[in-house]
Formats: structure tokens, C-alpha cells, sequence
């Protein structure tokens, strides 16, 4: 590869856009199914499914990663890829992908629409306020913490108990002086003063409801058993106490409507939801899926970070919701998080990588495969078939590739592919499609890792043992005054999202590879009941980041001509 590759946003705006309608009808959807948001992006209205209801079903492909690195694996570029890869093999396939939040957009991260001449198209709106259902859901969460202060000023007939208030406030930017405030200070009308503090709009149950709902009316009956607060002898206070879960809907209402897209080589990307890859689920919407898997052969979709944290919950959460199996699992891992793993090397975003990284290096290789191995056996605890692929850099060589796909094969997968879809587009996939089709075939004995009437320790620990590894869990004060209160409360038959760090398979981020011999902290568990889940907390999870040294947003700008430049 001599040549220079264009930045993503140049690939992006270099390409010359097919009306949304056109990309629609390729698949089944007709005008009047659609809601336009000018000629490059539709809202899918979900009536559709009615229409659509006695059409097989699509193969259904997660892409999920091993434990990246904190500049990530490529794992949004692959699953573009993949799917542009499956459009050139001849299949019917459609992708769907989360809505990004504008805090990493403008933060430390950048774009999240793929990249190279893997990408969602238009890339400007995907990473930016597409059609605004980030801001219904900020609008939708702000309103309820406004009901929540205003039942205290007006005399509090719901007995809130002030030091026990659940519900903060969201926007949607990186703002770490948001964290912790105080709210309610002036004079007596402004309020009762009180801390609280604001998290990032995606981190809302609202984005998670969003992503897990099934109808209007579910989305209706979820926001009304949102709790919001307790009262002092333990009662919960929901969004339905406050007479505010309506009004929220209608706020959501146009929200729950699937985004349709279009990526760099004409095939049709469903863009719906967002929700935080820690506290929540991290994975995009059902109703999408749905949608998609009655109009493609073929679903790829995608979950956050890596197999114990999105996989999983994407098996026990989204799938236990939506009633849909999964037909493959495809796991991508880069050479150079592979060697990371060996322990010897340190990978800091923004500064510049290890020149040992990028040397040929088997046995650094050798000694951090073991996270891919552990990924492939989580994957396979699940009954499904599992895809390896490897996302080529320029600095991979052919001895490095070859051992990574024989040491994949010898730990369980089913298959190991490269992956050049960043510098080839679908042409670059066409093997790692043919691989995942063939995968497709296989019959899967598709099953949870819990059951759902299991005690909520029982959950934990079955968690944290096969997937994480860990020899056993440790519960603090908090948790186990948690565990009482929920089981009181009948939430102990929800499933869990563990809330954990992505930078290792352990709760620890300093501890890479395999780890083994260590236990798991519970510091406390949280209740997202509108969603359908508990959260336990596996150390302190930031719900509100801050901003780098020098922010993604600087390089952000518009020319003379309206044009958006330096986007990622």
C-alpha cells in the first residue's frame, strides 16, 4: 500500500450520494413506509413490521471485539465491511449501528461512521444530530428530573425522599464540571437546593429504553416504571407517580422510528439508538433489527467494546427482549491489541504507538492470543457459531496473520478471516463474507448463561466465572443492601449489565491478557427497571466524560462553501 488514503471525511464527501429512497426500494420499503429528513436520510416508520410480518426471517450477525485498545479495534469499520463484503459475494444484506453521542464526536474519540471507504453516508449527519432522537431523549430525561424538583417546591405529596434522588439531568456534550452541582440555590421560588449533576445523554435509561423497546406501547408502559427516586421507608417513586411518562412518550414518540442511511457502496444502514456501552447495553435498537432481518438475507449489526461487555449483554439483554437468535458471532481483533496483550506494551490515545508494536513479533503475539482465546470461549458458551476476524494494518505481516489464524482455529472458531475493507471497501471483505455465510449454515443451539428466576448473586457470579474469568465475586456494604432491597421489590427476575471497564477482561484495566486468579468487587447495583435491568457497579463508572487536552471538536470547522471539514 504506497499510496496516500484520504482522510474519512474525504472519502466521505468524495462520494456521490443515491436519493434514500432508492437505497429503500432495493429492500422492500416503500415511499409511503418512509418519513423524509431531506433526500439523503429517512425515518422508517414501524408500522412497517404489520406489513412485513409473514416474511422469513434474515441471518443475524453480531460483530463484536476482543478487549481493545483505547484507540479501538476497527470494530465499526468491520462490521460496514463486512456487510459491503456480503452486497459483493451477491447477498441482500442490511446493517444496523448505533447513533453515536456528540460528547466523544467532539471529544477525544471523533467520528464513529466507520471508516476509509467502510463508512455511513451522509458522515456529517450520522455523527451530528442526524434527526434528532438524541435530543428527544435529553428533552424526554430533562423533563422528568423538571416533575422531580417541581413535586418537591410544590410540598412533595409524593414523600420523595431529597437524599435519595435517583434522576439527574443529561446533555449530550462532554462536560466533567457537570458532574457534581448543586441545583435550586437563590431565592425560595427557584427551587429547593439540593446536589445532583448531569450525565451524558446516551448514559439515560430513556436512550436504553429507546433501544429496547418492541412498540409505542411498550415504549409507554417502560418509561412509566422508571424509578426515579425512593421515599425514606424505601418505597419507589416512578415516572409514572409523577404523572410525567405520557408526556415523555409523546416527546419519544417519533424517536422510536428506525434511521435509514446509506454506506460508501449503496447499501442500506439503519442508524437507531445509542445507549452507553457501560451502565447500559451498549447495542442498537430491536426495532431496527426487526425491521432489517424482514428485509435482508443477511443482519449485521454491532455491540460495544468487547465480548464481555457488549456480546454479552447483547445475548442476555437484547436478545432475551427481542425473541431473536443470533446466527453468528464475528470477533475482531487487530495484531497490534493482540500483542498489548502480552503485557509488555502501553497504548495511550493521542500519543504516538510503541515502534515495537509495529514490528514483526510472534512471541508477543503468542503471549496476549490468550484474549482472543478467552473471547471465542465466552462467544461459544452462547451455542453460536464464531468468525475471527483480523483487522489488516499496513504493518502486519504475513507470519503474524497466519499464527493468529491458527491459534483462532485451535481455541474454537469456526473460521479466521482477514479484514482490508478500511483500505478496500467491500472488495477488502468479500473472504471475510464468505466465511460468515458459511457460518450462517451451521445449526446453532442458541442458549442464555442464566436464567432470569436465578437469585441476583447467582446471576453475578455466573457472569463474572465464565466470562471474565474471575475466581469468585466479593460484595461491599452498598451491593449487599441492594441485592435485599430488589429482591423485596421483585427486581431480582430482571436481567443484569454488568458496569465494568472495556479495557480488560477482569474489573481492572491494568490487568490485560487472560487474567486469572482474581475476584470481582460489586460496589453497589443500580436499578434500571423501565429498561428491564440491574447494573452492577464493578468499580467507579464515569457517567459524564470530560474533555482531552485538546478536544476532537477543535479541528471541527465549515468553509466558505457550507462545507463540514475536519470531522475525524
Amino acid at each position: 500500500m504506497g499510496h496516500k488514503v484520504p482522510s474519512d471525511i474525504e472519502i466521505a464527501q468524495s462520494i456521490k450520494l443515491k436519493p434514500i429512497t432508492e437505497i429503500a426500494e432495493k429492500i422492500g420499503i416503500r415511499r409511503d413506509d418512509l418519513e423524509l429528513y431531506g433526500d439523503y436520510k429517512a425515518k422508517t416508520k414501524f408500522e412497517i413490521l404489520g406489513r412485513l410480518k409473514n416474511k422469513p426471517q434474515g441471518k443475524y450477525i453480531d460483530v463484536t471485539a476482543i478487549t481493545p485498545t483505547p484507540l479501538g479495534e476497527g470494530k465499526t469499520v468491520t462490521t460496514i465491511g463486512l456487510s459491503l463484503g456480503l452486497a459483493k459475494i451477491g447477498k441482500n444484506v442490511v446493517t444496523a449501528i448505533r447513533q453515536p453521542s456528540l460528547g466523544p464526536v467532539f471529544g477525544i474519540k471523533g467520528g464513529a461512521a466507520g471508516g476509509g471507504y467502510s463508512q455511513v453516508l451522509p458522515m456529517e449527519d450520522f455523527n451530528l444530530h442526524l434527526t434528532g432522537d438524541v435530543h428527544a431523549v435529553s428533552i424526554a430525561h430533562n423533563l422528568c428530573a423538571a416533575f422531580v424538583d417541581n413535586v418537591l417546591h410544590k410540598g412533595n405529596k409524593l414523600n420523595i425522599d431529597i437524599n435519595n434522588i435517583l434522576w439527574r439531568r443529561v446533555v449530550d456534550v462532554s462536560d466533567r464540571a457537570l458532574r457534581n452541582i448543586k441545583i435550586g440555590l437563590g431565592a425560595k421560588e427557584d427551587g429547593i437546593p439540593r446536589d445532583s449533576g448531569f450525565d451524558i445523554s446516551v448514559a439515560s435509561e430513556v436512550m436504553a429504553i429507546l433501544a429496547l423497546t418492541t412498540s409505542l406501547e411498550d415504549l409507554r408502559e417502560r418509561l412509566g416504571r422508571m424509578v426515579v427516586a425512593f421515599t425514606p421507608d424505601g418505597k419507589p417513586v416512578t415516572a409514572e407517580d409523577l404523572q410525567v411518562a405520557g408526556a415523555m412518550t409523546v416527546l419519544m414518540k417519533d424517536a422510536l422510528k428506525p434511521n435509514l442511511l446509506q454506506t460508501t457502496e449503496y447499501t442500506p444502514c439503519f442508524v437507531h439508538a445509542g445507549p452507553f456501552a457501560n451502565i447500559a447495553h451498549g447495542n442498537s435498537s430491536i426495532i431496527a433489527d426487526q425491521v432489517a432481518l424482514k428485509l435482508g438475507d443477511y443482519v449485521v449489526t454491532e455491540s460495544g467494546f468487547g465480548a464481555d461487555c457488549g456480546m454479552e449483554k447483547f445475548m442476555n439483554i437484547k436478545c432475551r427482549y427481542s425473541g431473536l437468535v443470533p446466527n453468528c458471532v464475528v470477533i475482531v481483533c487487530s495484531i497490534r491489541a493482540l500483542k498489548m496483550h502480552s503485557g509488555k506494551f502501553t497504548v495511550v490515545a493521542g500519543k504516538p504507538l510503541d515502534q515495537e508494536l509495529v514490528k514483526e513479533n510472534l512471541s508477543a503475539i503468542e503471549e496476549g492470543i490468550c484474549n482472543l482465546e478467552k473471547h471465542i470461549e465466552s462467544a461459544k458458551y452462547f451455542g453460536v457459531p464464531v468468525v475471527v476476524a483480523i483487522n489488516k494494518f499496513i504493518t502486519d505481516t504475513d507470519k503474524e496473520i497466519k499464527l493468529v489464524k491458527k491459534k483462532a482455529l485451535e481455541a474454537g472458531a469456526d473460521a479466521a478471516e482477514i479484514s482490508e475493507v478500511w483500505e478496500k471497501g467491500g472488495a477488502g471483505g468479500k473472504k471475510l463474507a464468505e466465511a460468515v455465510v458459511k457460518a450462517c449454515e451451521k445449526k446453532t443451539n442458541f442458549k442464555f448463561l442464566y436464567e432470569l428466576e436465578a437469585p441476583i448473586k447467582e446471576k453475578i457470579e455466573t457472569i463474572a466465572t465464565k466470562i471474565y474469568g474471575a475466581d469468585g465475586v466479593d460484595y461491599l456494604p452498598d451491593a449487599e443492601k441492594k441485592i435485599k432491597l430488589y429482591t423485596k421489590l421483585g427486581y431480582d427476575k430482571l436481567p443484569l449489565c454488568m458496569a465494568k471497564t472495556h479495557l480488560s477482561l477482569s474489573h481492572d484495566p491494568k490487568l490485560k491478557g487472560r487474567p486469572r486468579g482474581f475476584r470481582v468487587p460489586v460496589r453497589d447495583i443500580r436499578a434500571s427497571v423501565g429498561a428491564g435491568f440491574l447494573y452492577p457497579l464493578l468499580g467507579t463508572m464515569r457517567t459524564m466524560p470530560g474533555l482531552p487536552s485538546v478536544p476532537a471538536g477543535t479541528k471541527v470547522d465549515i468553509d466558505k462553501n457550507g462545507k463540514i471539514v475536519g470531522l475525524f
